[in-house]
């Protein structure tokens, strides 16, 4: 824990909540500020004062019309996908006790992708179910299917056996993209595909009030549950059978927490596409701010997670003039070197 987190951890809880929505509503007015037309934060402020409050301060329609419309709903839900993945990585990182696991590795957001595409292209479900249903399904069959496949090699969640889970999640998400991809190439036609290709590398683009009306739930919903299982994640760091001896219900958590990064997964991926290295790199650089006890990772791991996509929001708007890249390229030209450097210093620390 640095210096600067260890005085944080030591102000009065109120304070610390006060500072976390600080630091959350700072990236947000950054967000909504900063893009292909600059827009001053006070303008920003502005605006929404005379949406949410009725102050009728005079503004440019147009200014006004980007901040809420297209600014304000793209920064939202960059902070609620960022948030609900990071703390996705923390819950099994914690469970299959491997630094290793997020949900772009263990093929979850692979699921993910491939049960939207399915609903959406494939018209499967016959118009019954939604994108965030279609991608759920798929969520938890990936899952399910490198759960069963790790068994069969001799790993087992929340056991021995990392290296296995891990194998299995890349043959899994290999698996799922592959089906993607054959959904794609076979129902989809050349307009459609070139329009899913750009969202399956993340693209916030298309978001709209609708989507904040679905995102800020789940992620407040999620990220509050696996708060509450903060001492249960404590004690799965010694393994299941630690856990289960000190007095936690091993499979009913299990099922829980699973089910809830599946869900905050697929409800992300069903709106912004498969945005790797999130999941993964943002629980460790949470761990290396506020230490190992989840009643502080999970919290720091879902605003770092929120300011990290919002961020990276920003660059992919900026970095190219004229141009918005996928959002998903950002996070691994970033995240990859991040995670290197992690590992390189996990690595001296030993």
């Amino acid at each position: 824990m640095t210096e600067a987190a260890a005085r944080a951890s030591r102000l009065p809880r109120p304070s610390r909540a006060l500072l976390t929505c600080a630091v959350l509503a700072a990236a947000l007015v950054a967000g909504i500020s900063i893009g292909e037309t600059r827009i001053p934060p006070l303008t920003v402020l502005q605006a929404l004062a005379n949406r949410l409050f009725g102050a009728g301060l005079p503004l440019d329609p147009m200014d006004e019309g980007i901040i809420w419309n297209y600014r304000l709903t793209r920064a939202l839900v960059a902070a609620c996908c960022g948030a609900g993945l990071a703390v996705s990585g923390v819950v099994l990182q914690a469970l299959l006790r491997n630094p290793l696991a997020d949900p772009y590795i263990m093929g979850i957001s692979a699921g993910a992708s491939t049960g939207a595409v399915a609903v959406t292209i494939a018209g499967f479900g016959a118009g019954a179910l939604s994108l965030s249903m279609g991608a759920f399904g798929g969520a938890v069959l990936a899952f399910a299917l490198v759960a069963l496949l790790a068994r069969a090699a001799g790993g087992s969640v929340g056991g021995r056996g990392a290296v296995q889970i891990v194998l299995a999640g890349i043959a899994g998400s290999q698996l799922f993209n592959a089906l993607t991809s054959f959904i794609i190439t076979k129902s989809a036609n050349a307009d459609q595909a070139r329009g899913i290709m750009f969202w399956l590398l993340g693209n916030l683009s298309g978001v709209r009030w609708h989507d904040v009306a679905l995102a800020v739930p789940v992620a407040l919903a999620g990220v509050a549950l696996c708060a509450a299982h903060a001492r249960a994640l404590d004690a799965f760091t010694f393994g299941s059978d630690s856990a289960a001896a000190l007095g936690v219900p091993v499979r009913r958590v299990q099922a829980v927490l699973i089910g809830a990064s599946a869900l905050l997964t697929a409800v992300m991926v069903s709106m912004v596409g498969s945005i790797g290295f999130v999941g993964l790199v943002i629980p460790h650089a949470a761990r290396l701010l506020v230490g190992v006890r989840h009643a502080r990772l999970i919290p720091a791991a879902a605003l770092s997670g929120a300011v990290f996509l919002v961020t990276a929001d920003i660059l992919s708007r900026v970095i190219v003039p004229g141009q918005v890249l996928p959002i998903g390229v950002i996070t691994a030209l970033v995240g990859a070197p991040a995670f290197a450097l992690i590992l390189i210093r996990g690595q001296d620390r030993r």
